[in-house]
């Protein structure tokens, strides 16, 4: 009896712990990009792609920094598996997730192309690395907008969640809009504010991951 006790509080531990991985991932993918925007020489924190910054000088920093990411981000997944193992969106919530979060290890891997003129002086002739980069980089906002749908249906079952539902799918909402945004200002604009716009993506679906992931950890969900 005892022995099963022990193993249940482990398992709840263990949990918790994955969980957490939701809170620091995200929050640490924007604290490095806002720093290291703002510290890198050359570099335009109005107008080029955060990935760009996987370029240049310290561009390990940022590769290591989407890869971490991921990384916190799949274990996230794991532990919302363990917690949300039956119902709606018991399957494809973690399974989005997981996916989100290997989107963030694939960028880190295949580094992005130079574009608008960072860092100056490179070619910008488009390669294999690159386009996968791009492509990851658009499953990355579906993937997490997919997500936020498909668990705001699972909370909007519950009365006393309709509010954090509201909140999932206007955070879906916002995060295909600022993608849609992102791509016709820089293909119309060939540049233009188009980091401004990934940052507001980036940001409103960091910190619904890191809420949501905070919520996850709380005692008011039932930890298996």
């Amino acid at each position: 009896m005892e022995t099963s006790a022990q193993s249940a509080g482990e398992q709840k531990v263990a949990s918790k712990l994955l969980l957490a991985g939701g809170a620091i991932g995200p929050l640490l993918n924007i604290i490095v990009l806002l720093i290291l925007g703002a510290t890198r020489p050359g570099y335009n924190a109005w107008q080029i792609p955060d990935s760009s910054l996987e370029l240049g000088p310290g561009g390990w920093i940022q590769i290591t920094n989407y890869i971490v990411t991921g990384v916190l981000l799949l274990a996230f997944a794991i532990g919302l598996r363990r917690v949300l193992h039956t119902g709606r969106g018991s399957t494809w919530g973690h399974i989005l997730l997981g996916l989100f979060g290997l989107t963030f290890i694939g960028i880190g891997i295949f580094v992005t192309d130079p574009v608008l003129g960072y860092p100056p002086g490179a070619s910008s002739t488009a390669t294999i690395p690159g386009i996968l980069h791009n492509l990851l980089g658009q499953l990355q906002f579906i993937s997490l907008a997919a997500a936020c749908f498909v668990l705001a249906r699972r909370d909007a079952a519950d009365q006393a969640s309709r509010g954090w539902a509201w909140y999932s799918v206007a955070t879906g909402l916002l995060v295909v809009a600022s993608d849609i945004v992102f791509v016709l200002t820089f293909k119309l604009l060939d540049g233009g504010p188009v980091e401004l716009i990934a940052r507001i993506g980036i940001i409103v679906s960091g910190c619904w991951v890191a809420l949501l992931a905070i919520r996850l950890m709380s005692k008011k969900v039932s930890i298996a």
